[in-house]
């Protein structure tokens, strides 16, 4: 959408304020604000009590019966349970018929030990890849599944003046789900969420950021990477570390890979076209100090943003790993598992629902922003209808988004004052949507 069309449609909705339909407009504005005022108490103790009881992806018994519990005990009568393992999906009848939004929250938390000094500060342990860990709400999952509790609650309360229809999502599994495992927004896909009278007209959702407390930012179109995991194997012939020419060091030809495949992206692909990133997040090979082992294995995360360019790299990084092993007499065999692709804000959509978003931030709290290299599978759901992934600020008062510890940090920190907006945001936004028709403006 054009800038003119944007003051065009602010000049319309300020008439309109004048009418007598924009009387009631303005009025559902206020009760809102006031309901999530009210609703704002609730909210937190929610996310304090999510947040000292994290569970892991696919794992969410605990957080999907408080999820469940709470929509009935509200009143709401269609909600489903086990949706992809653990999720939970209800869904509000308006007064009228009308348009369908849905709105989603992930539930899961990380293998990452809490390091932030609160008094609900998370002491859980659990199980990953075979190894006891710390779990922690590292990237604001708790957050989000509060705020869609008390949304859940604010649009039950009004549900008479909305037509049309809500579904509420709490999905698990966002940070992938372990092992060999099937889960997160793909599974609920698969499990038949968006099928029939099931599939909603918009989807929005919403992820706490690094950034100032309750101001949002967005961005129109391609917004979050495209995401693979990999995992990659070096074998070479064991022998004693005092021999090295008597076997062939896989550790060796795994530091003379690490530095081969970063030349990918920085000298192999076009970087005017769109960025990309290779990361090795694990290495694990040998046993003792002085015997050098038959194999070594690496876990990395590929981010792209243009399916050209994932399509280059991937090939790049086979003959990469491969012609670096041959070159020592080693063997390397890689395997790539994609995550998800681009979180695509449908750029229309993006347009018409700053708007709702002013609203619940405030005038200029609400800002474009450049591309994010992290991914979410929030993506498989704009895959199947348009949609509009935005972020809330959490930082502390006073700390800038370079200052602040981002996300999966174990001193990753959500301020609670911003949560208020998360809520007001995704209401204004459903209620929105629903009373203008399904995303139209004047």
């Amino acid at each position: 959408m054009r800038i003119g069309h944007l003051v065009c449609a602010g000049l319309a909705l300020a008439i309109a304020a004048g009418s007598p339909a924009g009387a009631q407009e303005n009025a559902l504005d206020q009760r809102i604000s006031g309901l999530a005022k009210q609703l704002e108490k609730k909210v937190i103790a929610w996310r304090r009590d999510i947040h000292q009881h994290p569970e892991l992806s696919n794992r969410e018994f605990r957080t999907s019966r408080l999820v469940a519990d709470h929509l009935r005990s509200i009143g709401f009568t269609d909600v489903r349970t086990n949706v992809a393992h653990t999720g939970v999906v209800a869904r509000l009848k308006g007064g009228k018929p009308g348009p369908h939004v849905a709105l989603r929250a992930d539930m899961d938390a990380l293998p990452v030990t809490e390091q932030v000094d609160l008094p609900f500060a998370s002491k859980a342990k659990g199980e990953y890849n075979g190894q006891e860990v710390g779990v922690m709400h590292a990237c604001g999952h708790d957050a989000h599944t509060a705020m869609l509790m008390g949304v859940a609650e604010l649009l039950y309360s009004i549900r008479e003046e909305l037509p049309g229809t809500v579904t509420f999502i709490f999905q698990p599994a966002e940070e992938g789900p372990p092992g060999d495992e099937k889960g997160g927004a793909r599974l609920m896909l698969e499990e038949g969420l968006f099928r029939g009278d099931g599939k909603p007209d918009a989807v929005f959702g919403l992820h706490v950021w690094p950034g100032e407390a309750g101001a949002i930012s967005y961005r129109p179109r391609g917004t979050m990477a495209a995401s693979d995991e990999f995992h990659l194997t070096i074998e070479g012939r064991q022998t004693h570390g005092s021999s090295p020419w008597l076997g062939i060091d896989p550790i060796t030809v795994a530091g003379q890979m690490l530095t081969a495949i970063q030349m990918i992206p920085s000298r192999q692909l076009d970087i005017t076209v769109a960025p990309s990133v290779i990361t090795v997040g694990k290495i694990a090979g040998g046993v003792r100090h002085n015997i050098i082992p038959d194999r070594v294995e690496m876990d990395g995360t590929i981010r792209t943003f243009d399916p050209e360019v994932r399509k280059r790299l991937l090939a790049r990084l086979e003959a990469t790993v491969n012609h670096v092993a041959e070159s020592a007499g080693a063997r390397a065999s890689l395997e790539v598992k994609p995550y998800s692709p681009v979180v695509y804000n449908d750029p229309d959509l993006t347009a018409w629902i700053l708007p709702s978003l002013e609203k619940a931030a405030g005038k200029g709290r609400v800002t474009e922003r450049g591309l994010i290299m992290g991914a979410e599978d929030f993506a498989f759901y704009v895959e199947e209808v348009p949609g509009v992934f935005f972020f809330l600020g959490v930082n502390k008062p006073g700390v800038s988004p370079e200052q602040a510890a981002p996300n999966h940090s174990p001193l990753f920190y959500v301020n609670e004052d911003a949560l208020i907006v998360g809520v007001k945001a995704l209401s204004y936004a459903a209620a929105d949507y629903l009373l203008s028709g399904g995303g139209k403006r004047p």
